[in-house]
């Protein structure tokens, strides 16, 4: 697949303040794409489109550069402990994907350019936590990786965190734009996860990302360019056939990265799930997928934040983890599997 370009652009004053801003206007201009004014990245008005659905689909190409103004960092993530918020927003259009809800009414692309004050702000963290290792995940609310290619943004932040003493720093990605980030000075402090699941999943849930060969590829490369290497396998979705499509997952996994050091290679499972509002939200902008959301069939699991989501009962669930912890130590026994949830 092609790297992403959006069709429309909106820029916050305030971002031509900072070089990236700057440099993002006179690129965007270069390759002639309508640039449009708007007073903040949170008040993005007037995007094209007749129906609601069209409207998405034009807010999912729409990229708006922006000052990010909240620069207390969070996470829910059981891998990391705080979220560095470089972007918001994603290209891709996975039907299951839990930003469907927590963007809401923006699912627009944003990305900050105030990066100096992003990681001033990392620094006081990790300082409070000294000695403690400090882990931070750049893919919370987006797929960074995709839109890397245009900001750099990334990419400063893998060279920041490479020369820090207590800092880490993790992401996952669907896509495999990955050339610009093989020189970067990482120093083995960045862990480079890619998102894979089977051949259905892939086929029918993600549309607009990158082949799973493609993905491959990628791996082989950051891991030759001295990452560490992770695998998110997500989410784990019971379809027909569904032991001999994920087994197929990790034949072709192992088979692709023969000869390439996996001494560090971590897993993270995560079985598929959705809340209310997201089922919502899903059949609206994707009316015909195949998504399996039936409330009957599945666990209700009460979240932290009050929200519950809807789960696979225990015994599949069970199913699930045990299949998936034999796959991954028949065909990569070294390997850490450091949670499924």
């Amino acid at each position: 697949m092609k790297p992403f370009v959006p069709q429309l652009v909106y820029i916050e004053p305030r971002a031509l303040e900072y070089p990236l801003g700057r440099e993002l206007k006179e690129k965007f201009e270069k390759m002639n794409i309508e640039i449009r004014e708007t007073t903040s990245h949170n008040q993005v008005r007037g995007l094209p489109g007749e129906t609601d659905l069209q409207k998405y689909r034009v807010a999912k190409s729409t990229l708006v550069v922006g000052v990010r103004k909240t620069l207390k960092f969070d996470t829910s993530k059981p891998s990391a402990e705080y979220a560095i918020p470089l972007a918001t927003g994603c290209m891709g259009h996975c039907h299951y994907c839990y930003l469907q809800t927590t963007l809401g009414s923006k699912p627009y692309i944003r990305t900050y350019v105030n990066l100096e004050e992003i990681f001033d702000q990392a620094q006081k963290y990790m300082d409070e936590r000294a000695p403690e290792i400090t882990r931070f995940e750049a893919a919370c609310t987006s797929d960074i990786v995709g839109l890397d290619h245009l900001t750099h943004s990334l990419k400063k932040a893998i060279e920041f965190i490479g020369q820090t003493e207590h800092g880490r720093l993790r992401f996952v990605t669907k896509y495999h734009f990955v050339d610009h980030l093989l020189d970067a000075n990482h120093n083995g402090k960045t862990r480079f996860r890619f998102s894979v699941n089977s051949r259905y999943v892939i086929k029918n849930f993600e549309p607009g990302t990158s082949s799973f060969d493609e993905r491959l590829e990628a791996a082989r490369k950051v891991a030759n360019a001295g990452y560490p290497l992770g695998f998110i396998v997500a989410p784990i979705y019971m379809h027909d056939d569904w032991q001999e499509g994920y087994f197929e997952l990790f034949e072709r996994l192992s088979n692709a990265l023969q000869g390439v050091n996996l001494q560090d290679l971590t897993f993270e499972l995560i079985q598929h799930r959705f809340t209310k509002p997201a089922k919502k939200v899903i059949e609206k902008h994707y009316p015909k997928t195949k998504l399996e959301m039936d409330e009957e069939k599945r666990k209700y699991k009460w979240g932290r934040y009050g929200i519950g989501k809807y789960v696979y009962p225990t015994e599949e669930a069970q199913d699930l983890e045990t299949t998936m912890r034999q796959y991954i130590h028949q065909f990569f026994p070294e390997a850490e599997i450091q949670y499924f949830t």
